[in-house]
């Protein structure tokens, strides 16, 4: 006869609910390197830099280490996600700036389906050169819309975008913003989220407020829909609220606290969301975050 038990509390419910992981170094191989770090800060889920984060360059990768990386966390249950270099501005002025953003994330999304990513991460950018925000915007629909439309495969990741600190002239910084940026996309099926806490935060979020965490959180929801928060960037903030300042800060170290990612574990839209930690402190900093993350969450 045949038992089954129905786990209904502990650490692989919470797992299930929220992945914790953080962002792993893979200079010197994915595998070879990014994985032993993913398992010694005890990482649920894992992203990735797939080229150098400051440059236009794209590396083809390593068949190898991706089959070897991509089964790895298959087989562990990681859910791997991709970060875009941070050059890629889609509102850019320069014509130039323009057109390797498309290139540079296209390789992105091209290398995250080769290694198993769940969603690449992209910055939302900014109308630089003086252009109005309108102008701006029309730019990202005629240069993003059609990478988006080029997501066809059912292995594609999804790609998410994440609204920054509110810095210069951001065209994507509150949450509300989201909404004018879902709209020249067509609020496209392969379009999700990235919500960074230290980007909300320095943007105007008031996260450590009373309440302040579901506010943001339900407004989300409210722009967007049901289902598109895709990733969760967990980060204090060194800096105070509004500040438009993206400094990231340990876990209950920074201005935002450890409480509000109390509340950010129970709300129903971050249901199933991993989230990822791109906080200082190297190997034992991040270690610790992780495991404050998941006492929050298990607690």
């Amino acid at each position: 006869m045949s038992t089954s038990t129905t786990i209904t509390s502990g650490p692989l419910l919470g797992r299930a609910r929220n992945p914790v992981g953080g962002h792993i170094p893979v200079a010197g191989g994915l595998a070879r390197v990014g994985l032993p770090y993913a398992r010694e800060m005890g990482a649920e889920a894992v992203q990735v830099f797939v080229a150098n984060p400051r440059g236009w360059a794209m590396p083809p990768g390593n068949p190898r280490q991706d089959e070897e990386f991509r089964a790895a966390c298959a087989d562990e249950g990681l859910p791997v996600f991709v970060h875009a270099p941070y050059l890629i501005n889609f509102g850019s002025h320069t014509g130039a700036t323009a057109e390797r953003s498309v290139e540079s994330l296209r390789h992105s999304l091209r290398r995250g389906r080769e290694i198993g990513a769940r969603g690449v991460v992209v910055h939302t950018g900014s109308a630089t050169g003086g252009r109005h925000r309108g102008e701006a915007l029309a730019q990202v629909r005629e240069r993003l819309l059609p990478l988006l439309d080029e997501l066809t495969h059912p292995c594609d990741p999804r790609l998410l975008l994440e609204p920054t600190a509110g810095q210069g002239a951001s065209l994507c910084s509150w949450v509300g913003d989201l909404g004018p940026y879902y709209e020249v996309l067509d609020h496209h099926p392969k379009l999700g989220v990235c919500l960074d806490t230290c980007h909300a935060f320095a943007a105007g979020h008031d996260l450590a407020g009373p309440g302040g965490m579901k506010q943001a959180l339900d407004e989300l929801v409210d722009v967007v829909g049901e289902g598109r928060l895709g990733l969760i960037h967990a980060n204090d903030s060194k800096d105070v609220v509004g500040a438009h300042k993206d400094r990231h800060e340990n876990i209950g170290s920074g201005h935002i606290g450890a409480e509000p990612f109390a509340e950010l574990f129970i709300h129903p839209a971050t249901a199933g969301v991993p989230l990822t930690i791109e906080t200082p402190g190297g190997k034992e900093g991040h270690a610790a975050d992780v495991a404050r993350l998941k006492a929050l969450r298990d607690g």
